[in-house]
């Protein structure tokens, strides 16, 4: 025998509220400390009956929510195989003890918003990956368009565990593009975006084959900029700044295309970029 909480259904039945329904659904929100004080009392009755439960529905998914979810002691979380990379990277990082604490602090909570902002404290007190490592570098890359590049990028932030909803990151990014393109000059390009779908901050590089089409110019060689929005305040505009400086010196560009492999090119930018 075993139990699983439909965390979708449960929080719609818990606090009566319809998420179809455009009246109310801005009620619907699985962080209510009520619903929390709910499924910790499932999970807790179910394992002193010696039992299994385990939890599925879109809550299982949400990156930002896993350190409440561990603090539950859950036996399996359900989600789609899109993101199970991620979920199992995020929750290599985390501490069981540590997320029950949180979990204990969002149940006292009085409302999601509070939750919210715990959750976000938290995120801030956590250890990060690297900003630049090699997983997230690719040379000679055969994209043959800004779309085919911005796409192959963040799948493979996907890849490296940094990144849940690729699709709505490479969204914030196209939007960042519609501003203004940030092509350089130099066959460089530099798209950036503050973004709540990157899981760690990572500088990514591409270098093309061949030159793709980016705005009114070309770009061969790309470095992607993408900080989750809980960074510190000017990290975002501090490193992009030092980045784009760097780029206008020739013997910088130069060391960065005629770089021998990914881990030269990591090193590399760690270096001259001070991080």
């Amino acid at each position: 025998d075993f139990f699983s909480i439909g965390s979708n259904d449960l929080t719609q039945y818990l606090l009566a509220v319809d998420r179809d329904n455009a009246k109310v659904t801005r009620h619907y929100n699985s962080l209510n400390p009520a619903f929390l004080r709910a499924l910790d009392y499932a999970v807790q009755a179910v394992h002193r009956q010696g039992k299994w439960i385990g939890l599925c529905g879109e809550l299982g998914a949400k990156g930002s929510v896993l350190p409440l979810l561990v603090g539950l002691g859950l036996d399996e979380l359900s989600m789609s195989a899109p993101s199970i990379p991620a979920a199992k990277a995020r929750m290599a990082q985390l501490d069981s003890r540590e997320c029950r604490k949180l979990l204990n602090q969002a149940m006292a909570c009085r409302t999601s918003l509070e939750v919210e902002h715990l959750l976000a404290q938290f995120r801030m007190t956590q250890q990060d990956a690297p900003l630049v490592t090699a997983e997230c570098i690719t040379l000679e890359s055969d994209w043959r368009s800004k779309e085919e590049v911005l796409k192959g990028m963040t799948d493979n932030l996907l890849l490296a565990g940094r990144c849940r909803y690729p699709r709505k990151l490479e969204a914030d990014l196209w939007a960042r593009e519609a501003v203004f393109s940030t092509g350089l000059g130099f066959s460089f390009a530099i798209p950036h975006s503050k973004s709540e779908h990157i899981e760690q901050s990572t500088i990514s590089v591409a270098r093309l084959q061949a030159p793709v089409r980016w705005g009114d110019d070309e770009a061969q060689f790309i470095i992607m900029l993408t900080l989750n929005k809980h960074a510190a305040g000017d990290q975002h505009m501090r490193i992009f700044s030092r980045l784009a400086r760097r780029i206008m010196h020739e013997e910088f560009r130069n060391a960065l295309v005629n770089a021998a492999s990914a881990d030269a090119i990591a090193s590399l930018l760690q270096h001259e970029l001070e991080l």
